[in-house]
């Protein structure tokens, strides 16, 4: 007698394979979250603000103009014009080309770091372990900003530093956090098998288990990018990073602290800004966290 055969999966479309219905029902679990929905929102305006930035104003980020300094917000100038005449709307679209950016590099140097330091520490474990976490224990022992602070201070004052002294000051983060996912991954039975089949260490580490450390790693990395900005713009506030007649948004900040009791808005729009996009990003990876928690999946 005859056994009916089940459809071979390529006859089924692609939304029918498990893949397909576990990446649809994250979608749906992000939509419903209304904080991520907000957050993504509110950062995609930003991003599309910084990549329109010639088509929203016609003003020139750097130019001075003496006769418009210091004028309040205005149809014309919606953010006012700082001590230079130069309008601050401007300089904040602008300041987004410089500020997402630095956050963005920051947070990549941090992650591909930190994974690797996680991955061989987790993987090898004993004297592998024990140095590469003894040096994230120093690491650890000084505050982000002051470890940043002494990276800019050795390498010197600009943009490009802050990035490499943000991303250094990181990697602690991710090295424990992929350690810790390692340590667990590598007891599985896949990862017999695969040692078993003679697969190399390096692939075993990137084809086995670095798959199952990157939901973790991602919402880390989103988080990561509000306070990488906050302290590249702390950074430029105190004169470390962006160099005028740069539109930085800390930079900004320390240009128009001394007018806050005269002219606020000098100060006060870049301040919004930062806020502003700190928030969208922070809602965001708080969405992203609650749908890639196998604990909140199955409710």
């Amino acid at each position: 007698m005859q056994q009916t055969l089940p459809a071979p999966r390529a006859m089924l479309g692609a939304g029918s394979t498990p893949a397909g219905r576990g990446r649809w029902a994250l979608v749906r679990r992000l939509r419903q979250n209304r904080g991520a929905v907000v957050g993504f929102a509110l950062l995609a305006v930003v991003i599309a603000l910084a990549l329109a930035a010639p088509l929203v104003t016609t003003h020139d980020p750097i130019k001075i103009n003496p006769p418009a300094r210091n004028l309040g917000p205005s149809p014309e100038h919606w953010m006012g014009t700082d001590q230079f005449g130069r309008d601050v709307f401007t300089r904040v679209v602008y300041g987004a080309r410089i500020s997402l950016p630095v956050g963005l590099i920051a947070v990549a140097i941090a992650a591909v770091v930190g994974t690797v330091l996680g991955l061989l520490a987790g993987y090898y474990g004993r004297l592998v372990d024990g140095a590469v976490m003894r040096v994230i224990d120093i690491m650890l022992a000084f505050p982000g900003i002051l470890m940043a602070l002494v990276v800019v201070a050795i390498l010197g004052a600009s943009l490009q530093n802050v990035m490499i002294a943000v991303g250094i000051s990181e990697i602690p983060r991710y090295t424990r956090l992929v350690r810790g996912s390692v340590l667990s991954a590598r007891e599985n039975l896949y990862v017999d098998a695969a040692r078993i089949t003679g697969l190399r260490d390096a692939a075993i580490l990137f084809r086995h288990i670095l798959p199952n450390v990157v939901g973790p790693m991602v919402v880390l990395a989103t988080l990561s990018v509000g306070s990488a900005i906050l302290a590249a713009a702390g950074l430029s506030f105190l004169g470390l990073g962006a160099q005028p007649p740069r539109p930085e948004w800390g930079a900004m900040l320390a240009d128009g602290r001394q007018f806050l009791g005269s002219h606020w808005w000098i100060a006060t729009m870049p301040g919004f800004a930062i806020a502003l996009t700190v928030l969208a990003i922070n809602m965001a990876g708080d969405g992203l966290r609650d749908v890639l928690d196998p604990r909140l999946q199955s409710r």
